[in-house]
């Protein structure tokens, strides 16, 4: 297939239906059978579908595939991917095993219900081989739904595994050709890709944290997580209900330093706060945004030698697409009502309040109030004024005046011109900005 012919929905499985190598199983929960409507629509289904099956019952559902996990759980879809492949073999291997290419479609769909009070979010599954009787290649990915109604979120659903077998048959040639064929037709404001992991012979080339970045990078993700184990998760599992710390540089400090300075604010939270929450969690974040105008935004290459570094200080890593604080807050309060705190070195504070917020109508005001409406809070921590220096000509042509010192620039040593400087006493004075002292063993080098 030539990637510079797009297809619809309905030429991609009438593709695969015309395909004679082609043929699998399809289990969905959640959002319908949209997935295997789509090939039972468009005509000659019954050269690709072998089974479909909805298990909407949970005791149906638990005799199938088993009980004890949570129904829209990436354990649970992997226990559907298992069960349904093992008996897609058992029943079809010794016909059709000599000539045809199995697969195996599973999803497990939270989509949005009556009440509309639900996270709608689902784990979508496959198990395909690349030749027959060959080993099986997994792809498992882990999206958020984001259309506001059930029907359309079904329909996103559906266009989603067209596409995913689609390009498990016909763009394995890169990364990006696969992603690209994974989320056609389904922009960010409609489905949000902030997992995915491919595993198996045709992937054996593939960087699985090179196709994690490339979800930022290509901006299918509003963000994604790099835990310090290793693992890939998205940032729903790792955030949910916690009381969040993100750390955002320059700190211009020793890199283990940073990850002390995180500690030292999750150190500091309200008791009530955290056991009102499930727990709290620091990351150092940053956006693959450019800082600049004329900055190109960051590769996915990029951003593994940034997350690299700060993994080496001792911390996960979350990066976001966005370079806006009051935006990453906005993510991060999808999946927590807990405060959110960001860690932030002095100039990353200056740099939010120099942000003309040009794509707002309210400008700074609009960006601060949103910014702080999200629960948040910006402890901010000092900095060499040597380094500060490197900020200097922009914060001076707009007024900015602090100590001329060889020590170091806290927040409250720092003075923004009028009448900013109102709205910057009124934000500390609230607690929205909370200037810090560094943590012991960095005071001390400050004091010498």
């Amino acid at each position: 297939m030539s990637a510079s012919e797009p297809l619809h929905t309905h030429q991609k499985a009438l593709t695969i239906n015309l395909d004679p190598r082609i043929f699998g199983s399809f289990a969905e929960i959640g959002a319908g059978q949209e997935v295997a409507r789509w090939f039972l629509q468009v005509g000659a289904a019954s050269g690709t579908v072998a089974k479909t099956i909805s298990a909407y019952d949970k005791e149906v559902s638990d005799d199938l595939y088993g009980a004890g996990t949570r129904y829209v759980s990436k354990p649970r879809l992997q226990a559907m991917l298992e069960h349904e492949w093992s008996q897609l073999l058992s029943q079809l291997d010794a016909s059709r095993g000599k000539s045809t290419c199995f697969f195996s479609f599973v999803d497990t769909v939270s989509a949005r219900n009556f009440a509309g009070d639900n996270e709608t979010h689902g784990w979508v599954g496959l198990r395909f081989q690349t030749q027959p009787q060959g080993p099986p290649s997994d792809v498992i990915l882990h999206v958020n739904l984001r259309d506001t109604s059930n029907l359309a979120q079904q329909a996103a659903v559906g266009i989603l595994g067209v596409n995913l077998i689609f390009a498990a048959c016909y763009h394995l040639q890169s990364i990006d050709e696969f992603l690209a064929q994974l989320a056609a037709d389904l922009p960010l404001d409609r489905m949000e890709f902030d997992s995915v992991e491919c595993s198996g012979p045709a992937f054996a080339q593939w960087n699985p944290r090179v196709v994690h970045a490339s979800l930022v990078a290509n901006q299918l993700a509003e963000a994604i997580a790099f835990p310090l184990d290793g693992t890939l998760a998205p940032p729903t599992d790792l955030l949910y209900k916690k009381a969040v710390a993100l750390a955002l540089g320059p700190f211009n400090l020793e890199e283990i330093s940073r990850r002390r300075i995180i500690e030292n604010v999750l150190a500091t939270l309200p008791k009530q706060e955290v056991e009102q929450s499930k727990g709290s969690v620091g990351f150092f974040c940053f956006s693959r945004a450019p800082q600049a105008a004329d900055e190109p935004p960051l590769t996915a290459g990029q951003i593994l030698e940034r997350v690299d570094g700060l993994q080496q200080a001792g911390g996960g890593v979350l990066v976001s697409r966005e370079r806006e604080l009051y935006k990453v807050g906005a993510f991060v309060n999808r999946y927590t009502k807990s405060r959110v705190h960001f860690v932030a070195g002095l100039s990353v504070l200056v740099r939010v309040l120099l942000d003309t917020y040009k794509d707002l109508d309210g400008s700074l005001l609009e960006g601060i109030s949103r910014l702080f409406r999200e629960n948040v809070r910006v402890s901010v921590f000092p900095m060499p004024a040597a380094d500060l220096q490197e900020d200097r000509s922009a914060a001076l042509a707009s007024g900015w005046k602090w100590p001329e010192t060889n020590a170091f620039v806290g927040a409250l040593d720092i003075e923004p011109p009028e009448p900013l400087s109102h709205l910057y006493r009124y934000l500390i004075a609230c607690d929205f900005i909370q200037p810090r002292e560094l943590p012991a063993r960095e005071s001390s080098a400050r004091a010498k």
